[in-house]
């Protein structure tokens, strides 16, 4: 069955497509669609069964949620863009990169990594799936949720701390669970981005025990220029949690690494 994303945009020029952490949504992006639009045009889609898109009965695979991005591109008619994602955005991202290159001018990965789950992780991510789908996704605020936010966010910020908590609890089970098993099955991705032909960008928040500056910097090495921004005072959702920082990140990426892809190019 083919999905149609619902998506949020904002803005007019080059086309960035921000994908969104688990188990949240395109509204994680309310900041960057504001921040951002003045120079680009921002596009957030809600990845398969989060937010108003469907969920579908295919098996769970990043590569088909990557493949759902192209399809919304197709549909916007824009035939290449930035590419950029945050931790579970961030594996789309890079699955986009595998099976889309052409279609990429720069890429954006925040607070993910390039390494396969350990079986530990995917042992955890599978019971929770199973505990979604039969209880509900209550078992999110306690086994997901402490770790989405730094520790800064937890004592200064409590707007944004309860802004994430709405957002995990109004995750559907049946999305949440298939998501888990998409990411648990999803390859390493070294290889994909040591063949980028594009600009790369790093950001990760130096509160992130998720996914940690060191992921980051491994990231970057990967690609011949990539660049890592470390977010100060922010965890795993470090565009959520610093949006004025990460839009800076962001804008100053697309000003001058594109820029320079672009003469490069002509």
């Amino acid at each position: 069955m083919i999905v149609q994303l619902y998506s949020r945009s904002a803005g007019t020029g080059l086309p960035v497509v921000l994908l969104h952490a688990f188990p949240l949504s395109s509204a994680m992006w309310l900041a960057q669609r504001e921040g951002l639009a003045p120079m680009c045009r921002v596009i957030t889609p809600d990845l398969r069964g989060f937010g108003g898109s469907r969920l579908g009965e295919e098996e769970p695979s990043v590569d088909l949620m990557a493949d759902d991005v192209a399809r919304l591109l197709d549909g916007e008619g824009v035939d290449r863009a930035v590419i950029g994602g945050l931790s579970m955005g961030g594996y789309v991202t890079m699955a986009f990169c595998r099976r889309h290159p052409d279609r990429l001018l720069g890429v954006i990965l925040a607070d993910t990594k390039a390494g396969p789950d350990p079986q530990p992780v995917r042992d955890k991510r599978e019971s929770i799936a199973q505990a979604v789908l039969s209880g509900g996704s209550g078992v999110l605020v306690t086994d997901v949720l402490p770790a989405l936010i730094g520790p800064t966010t937890k004592e200064r910020r409590a707007m944004v701390h309860g802004r994430v908590k709405g957002l995990v609890q109004s995750a559907p089970p049946g999305a949440v669970a298939w998501a888990q098993r998409a990411m648990a099955g999803r390859p390493d991705s070294f290889e994909t981005l040591a063949g980028l032909k594009v600009p790369l960008l790093v950001v990760v928040g130096e509160e992130d025990e998720l996914t940690t500056p060191a992921d980051a910097e491994a990231m970057a090495r990967a690609v011949p220029e990539g660049k890592v921004e470390i977010i100060p005072k922010a965890g795993h959702l470090s565009a959520v949690e610093q949006p004025e920082a990460f839009n800076t990140a962001v804008s100053e990426f697309l000003r001058s690494e594109l820029a320079g892809a672009a003469r490069s190019r002509g």
